[in-house]
């Protein structure tokens, strides 16, 4: 498994963007309001996986991997590796739809009054969901060994 190429993030946000876009498109009417609290529970994720990369980070490079006691193990490393993966594709697609809803509210606020009041809850959601991508491709970094660093120098441009 190597790591998530930017660019298949990228496309997913697109496709799930446009996918989403055209579902409002239809469905806007049977939305429930969006308040500031409806992605925040993804940028409480995002600030975890953020916490938990520098943490692996810093047992990293102080060589604290391994099996005893205030060491980390090993596989909790390669599990780390899988919520990152999975938090990045999450994240992505959850980006792409309220990118999608926000295509469709910014250019409606001025007419259409829910729109507007549910611009600010879209914008919140669609930044703790690029937040959420963000902190997996961290927590995904952070999860190299020194060694994976030096090789796959090159695959970082991906």
């Amino acid at each position: 498994m190597g790591p998530t190429r930017k660019r298949d993030l990228v496309a997913v946000v697109l496709g799930a963007g446009v996918i989403s876009y055209l579902l409002v498109l239809l469905l806007y009417r049977f939305f429930p309001p969006l308040t500031v609290w409806t992605g925040l529970s993804l940028a409480a994720v995002a600030v975890a996986e953020a916490g938990w990369g520098f943490h692996i980070r810093a047992k990293i490079a102080s060589g604290e991997i391994g099996v005893g006691v205030g060491r980390l193990h090993p596989i909790a490393v390669a599990r780390s590796v899988v919520i990152a993966t999975a938090s990045a594709w999450v994240g992505a697609a959850v980006a792409g739809w309220w990118l999608g809803v926000l295509a469709y509210l910014l250019p409606r606020r001025e007419t259409l009054r829910v729109a507007g009041e549910d611009t600010g809850g879209a914008v919140v959601a669609a930044v703790s969901a690029l937040a959420l991508a963000g902190a997996a491709l961290w927590l995904q970094h952070c999860c190299k060994s020194p060694t994976d660093h030096l090789e796959g120098a090159d695959s970082e441009l991906d």
